[in-house]
Formats: structure tokens, sequence, C-alpha cells
């Protein structure tokens, strides 16, 4: 009988291809994973420390570089990031070398609750931690303040924080017993009374005009009180 060597090779090459191949999935799967590679995206990286983070990545109460990497679950992994208040956004994905790694977005306060509790709102009109690592420089919000109905609040701020004119001046924002809004401004001691938020663009059109009137006539620091509560007058007690 004639032997075909040619069928022989064929064989052995497969079983070659077989054995290398399940030898490297073996390899590959049991590949101790590195320490993660912690990405932060957008231009907020101030909240949250890479150490931070790290601690995050925990499983099975370890962390996870020096696990293999056949046990490492992603989504779990990213839910824990996920939970933690400063995150925004979290995904977290590996290499085929077991190389880890994780973008986060982190919040972005926009106002800062100072009552009985102490907290921010974020550009979401949700609720973010202080920090120990950074002080955000945003408006102060006192007054009659619920962390479960922050609406009328986080409105007006998400307003400033969107105008570079309210941004530079104002620095307290205050709610009052019947959901008005207040406001003071830096340099200068009057109090502004904004009442409700109907006609919001036309009242800060018309703080905007008084301003720059009474900074040229130079009677700012005249007045105790500036309220814009009717749209088409702005009315001002002295002190």
């Amino acid at each position: 009988m004639k032997i075909n060597y040619n069928y022989i090779k064929v064989i052995g090459l497969l079983l070659l291809v077989g054995f290398l191949f399940a030898f490297s999935n073996h390899r590959n799967k049991t590949r101790k994973v590195s320490e993660p590679n912690i990405t932060f995206l957008g231009e907020n990286k101030l909240f949250i420390t890479d150490a931070n983070v790290s601690k995050l990545l925990i499983q099975n109460r370890e962390p996870v570089s020096q696990q293999p990497k056949e046990i490492i679950d992603l989504n779990k992994l990213e839910s824990a990031l996920k939970s933690n208040p400063m995150i925004k956004r979290a995904e977290v994905f590996m290499s085929v070398n077991g190389a880890l790694s994780a973008e986060i977005e982190q919040k972005r306060p926009i106002a800062r609750v100072n009552t009985n509790a102490s907290y921010y709102i974020d550009d979401e009109g949700g609720f973010m931690p202080l920090s120990h690592n950074y002080t955000a420089r945003v408006p102060l919000v006192t007054g009659n303040i619920d962390k479960n109905k922050l609406e009328t609040v986080f409105q007006f701020a998400k307003t400033v924080d969107e105008d570079d004119f309210l941004k530079k001046h104002i620095i307290e924002i205050r709610q009052n017993d019947d959901n008005t809004i207040d406001f003071k401004i830096r340099r200068n001691s009057f109090r502004v009374h904004l009442g409700t938020l109907k006609q919001l663009e036309k009242k800060i059109n018309n703080y905007k005009a008084f301003y720059q009137k009474a900074l040229k006539d130079q009677v700012l620091d005249n007045y105790a009180v500036v309220n814009l509560k009717f749209d088409k007058q702005v009315i001002c007690t002295k002190k």
C-alpha cells in the first residue's frame, strides 16, 4: 500500500496548529492582568484621582492587577466605577495581552449647596459629593433646599453657568421658602430678587442693562435690594 506522505504532513500540521492554539489560549487565559491604565476624559480631572479609581477596580476582594485574565469581569468593574457619585461615565476594556484600561469622565459641578448638608449640583442636575482633592469655585446655594427637589435652583444655576457675565459675577444663589430666587454678586453688597424663573431671559437682560448703567454712574453701592420680579422694569431699594 502506498503511503500518502502529503496527507500525513497535513494531519501533522493541523495537530501542531491545534496544539499551539490550545497552548496559547491557555497561557492567554492564565496571563496576569497588569496595573490598570487610567485615562480621564474631558476637562474635569480634579475630583477623583488615579488612586481612587484603582481602589474601585476590585474583584473578589482583591485588586484586579496580578489576577488571571480569565476571571476578570469587565461589566462588574464598570458598574463599580459608575457607582461612584463623582463619576459621570466609565468604560473598562482589556487588550489581548492582559492590559486593563479604564476611561473615566468625571461629573462637573455648577453650584455648591451650603445648608445643613453640603454637596455639589452637577451640570445635569444631579447630586455630587464634595471632594477632598479639590474645591470648585462655583456659586453657593443657600436657603430652603430639598435634595430631592433641586429643579428650580438647578435651572437658574445652569443659566448662570452658561452665561459668561453671570458666571463672573454671581457668588450666591438663595432659594426662598416660596421657591423664588435671590442672588448676590461679587464686590457689591446688594441683594437681587429674581422672583420666579418665568420670563428669566428678559429679567436677566434687564439686570445686565441696570448693572452697566449703575456701574457707569458709580451708584451700585447705593442699593440694598434690586428687584427683577417685574419683567418690564427694575425696582431698586436704596440703603
